[in-house]
């Protein structure tokens, strides 16, 4: 069994987020031999030193989880995000968690599984595109380590508030699309010649197919989690399946 999830968007201020993703490292997750997190796990991630900070016992939480879960056995993968995107191998390390490429292609009896967070794909967001290109690049990442932590949590809530205000005008103005761009998806699918997409990002969980020649490839979009619902969607090397996660009452 294999379970996909993303976009928990993990912090301080959504403890019942934490709460089900606790639950589901504990129980669900034990049922599966791979665990593939693709993005946004948390909703800022200043740099794998903030684990050694004594008031983030958040992040530190969910690593001591997160290194439970795959001593139990799962084999856990994880996947940059658009909010996440500074961590780094240190973190990894303490997860016993391996960081994946995105997009990275996960072999299957007939095929391949294509998995990305999604937001390279959404090019209509021209100003995101140019944001990502820059924050992504090894420079940036390394002048951004190199100062120090508090700085670096200011920076980040500071990028927060300017994402939501961005987003707010673009609405607004009618200008503002979170999801991905059918021709570069199509061409993306092309590309990588899958026979299953599976991606979040977009907080829009539904699943749709795309006509790629002679070949129909299905995507999935992952569901994003809130502080009253999170799901999972399983794969038994046959079938796909959403799995709400259900907290003892």
């Amino acid at each position: 069994m294999i379970h996909f999830i993303s976009d928990l968007h993990l912090s301080s201020d959504t403890p019942g987020i934490a709460r089900r993703f606790l639950h589901y490292l504990e129980h669900d997750a034990r049922s599966a031999e791979q665990l593939f997190i693709l993005g946004d796990l948390f909703e800022a991630w200043p740099g794998d030193d903030c684990l050694d900070e004594p008031e983030d016992h958040l992040e530190r939480d969910i690593a001591a989880a997160l290194r439970r879960t795959g001593d139990a056995g799962v084999k856990i993968s994880v996947m940059h995000g658009n909010r996440d995107f500074m961590l780094g191998e240190d973190f990894a390390r303490r997860c016993g968690a391996r960081l994946l490429p995105d997009p990275f292609l996960l072999p299957i009896d007939g095929g391949a599984i294509v998995l990305s967070h999604g937001d390279a794909l959404c090019t209509d967001d021209i100003e995101y595109q140019a944001f990502r290109a820059k924050v992504r690049h090894p420079a940036f990442r390394a002048a951004v380590l190199s100062r120090p932590l508090s700085e670096r949590k200011a920076t980040a809530a500071a990028l927060r508030q300017q994402s939501e205000q961005a987003k707010q005008e673009k609405n607004a103005q009618g200008r503002y699309s979170s999801d991905l761009n059918r021709e570069a998806t199509d061409a993306f699918l092309r590309e990588h010649g899958c026979i299953v997409f599976i991606h979040g990002h977009t907080h829009q969980p539904a699943t749709h197919t795309h006509q790629i020649e002679a070949r129909t490839v299905e995507r999935w979009v992952l569901a994003d989690w809130t502080e009253i619902r999170g799901e999972y969607l399983a794969f038994d090397g046959r079938d796909f399946r959403r799995c709400p996660i259900q907290l003892p009452l």
